[in-house]
């Protein structure tokens, strides 16, 4: 297992993100190799982490979380639905005896589905200080990247649909604008009750 800034990113059966010092390698296919980076690897303390965010794709978007929250990536694997859930989600998984709930988050924000492929990936994350976890499926992870506050905007105000709630603000990166999601409302508390959390 390698890990990331303290996130283990598991390696499987399925394709896998090879991590190299603080940058998420393309998953690679089976037949390729991915040479080393020469970065290294930060201790994982509280100051390290500040304005530290894991950067994924859905769509033709780029969209962030704070590192703090992101506990492992996992390529996609066998989801047991579960019945009677909410759309979005796509059921549980075992990962290593703890059963998770896995959200799709293209699902969540009214996006339209599509087929997992080798580059899906779980992106498990930690709720309500540690105590819930839950899987995020995304199209693919880009990176580890830091987002100094002062680049950080708020969200606009012209939002109204339901998407517009999970978004804490617009991260400026160079001439790019990166969305960085408040992972803390994610899941209302009714959303996390039907899920058994």
């Amino acid at each position: 297992m390698i890990a990331l800034y303290g996130i283990p990113v598991v390696e499987s059966a399925n394709p896998t993100f090879y991590l190299k010092g603080s940058t998420m390698v393309d998953v690679m296919d089976k037949t390729s190799n991915i040479a080393p980076l020469d970065v290294s690897v930060a201790d994982g303390t509280e100051d390290t982490l500040k304005d530290m965010y894991l950067s994924f794709r859905l769509g033709d978007e780029d969209y962030c979380l704070e590192i703090r929250h992101v506990t492992e990536i996992v390529g996609i694997q066998k989801v047991t639905e579960v019945p009677d859930m909410p759309h979005y989600v796509k059921g549980v998984v075992n990962l290593r005896g703890q059963v998770i709930p896995v959200i799709d988050m293209r699902l969540r924000f009214n996006m339209p589905g599509r087929d997992y492929d080798e580059r899906t990936c779980i992106v498990v994350i930690n709720l309500r200080d540690g105590q819930v976890q839950v899987g995020l499926v995304v199209d693919t992870v880009n990176e580890v990247r830091s987002i100094e506050e002062t680049n950080v905007s708020p969200p606009p105000k012209s939002g109204t649909g339901q998407c517009a709630q999970y978004i804490r603000g617009l991260g400026k990166v160079g001439e790019d604008v990166k969305i960085i999601l408040d992972a803390g409302k994610l899941l209302f508390d009714d959303e996390l009750s039907s899920l058994g959390m």
